[in-house]
């Protein structure tokens, strides 16, 4: 099992900058994939998308390439005479304004073409390395999801087997409870003082017993328990298990609904209350 969350890193160095790759992960239903990569790298998007794509699966993916310059040579530039040009019109604009010229540079930087990139072509030297790392961050980022998936696991096993023991309560006060409604149903006759016909009596109980019966929900209750712990070792069961735990839900109202039973009603809620908690983190599984 693994969880959806996830963290990786990984960080080297060039011969003049430093690349750091980072991946990180939370729940979503679909593969919904976010890439921040220097221009440099532009060309090779595709290749990292089908790459997470296929390592990932799903959940809402940030993927970030930085890249850190080790030297001086400065990759940026400023185009200084389109910036002296912005300076001359906005002074003159504030003039006229009757504005004060205040911080006009950090206005013209923002102004368009004024930072220029040197166009920079991909050495596939470089992209070797910068691979190395994209598939050191991602077995970093899976082994972070296989600890999550862990902490999951145990979490539904207790959850799981809480509902097995309130079952096992459920079949204990079942049981018992057939006896008991025939014995308070005969009682509550016996005190009307009136001759009834024992056969048809006989015939109503059983059609009423009939309608409180929940043998079958007890048994389908435990068959998608079993089936949910046999899923939960399967790769990517995020999905089949909410369809299970769908299953289990319905089974728990069925038996709350026909038990007619405030004992095994009570027992139903704890049922349902450990059922949400397994649904809550259910949506971290991929």
């Amino acid at each position: 099992m693994k969880s959806m969350t996830g963290f990786g890193k990984a960080v080297g160095e060039l011969p003049d900058k430093k690349i750091t790759v980072e991946i990180k992960s939370l729940n979503s239903r679909q593969f919904d994939l976010s890439l921040r990569t220097p221009g440099v790298y532009r060309e090779k998007e595709s290749e990292i998308r089908a790459e997470l794509s296929k390592q990932a699966e799903r959940g809402k993916i940030d993927f970030s390439i930085y890249s850190e310059y080790l030297g001086e040579e400065n990759p940026v530039r400023i185009n200084q005479t389109l910036a002296k040009s912005y300076h001359r019109e906005l002074k003159k604009l504030a003039a006229e304004l009757k504005e004060k010229p205040d911080e006009l540079l950090s206005l013209i930087i923002k102004m368009p073409d004024i930072l220029k990139a040197d166009r920079q072509e991909l050495d596939e030297r470089e992209w070797k390395t910068v691979r190395k790392l994209i598939d050191l961050a991602i077995r970093d980022f899976q082994k972070f999801r296989d600890e999550e998936g862990k902490v999951l696991l145990k979490e539904f096993n207790k959850r799981l087997s809480n509902i097995s023991d309130l079952l096992a309560e459920t079949v204990k006060l079942d049981n018992a409870r057939i006896p008991s409604l025939r014995d308070r149903i005969q009682k509550g006759l016996n005190e009307l003082k009136e001759k009834i016909d024992q056969n048809r009596f006989e015939q109503e109980l059983i059609y009423y017993i009939e309608k409180l019966d929940i043998t079958e929900e007890k048994l389908r209750l435990k068959t998608h328990l079993d089936y949910f712990l046999r899923t939960m070792t399967e790769p990517s069961s995020g999905r089949k298990l909410g369809f299970i735990t769908q299953e289990i839900g319905r089974e728990i109202n069925t038996l709350g609904s026909k038990a007619n039973d405030a004992g095994i009603q009570k027992l139903v809620v704890q049922m349902k209350d450990e059922l949400e908690k397994i649904k809550e983190q259910l949506l971290n599984v991929l």
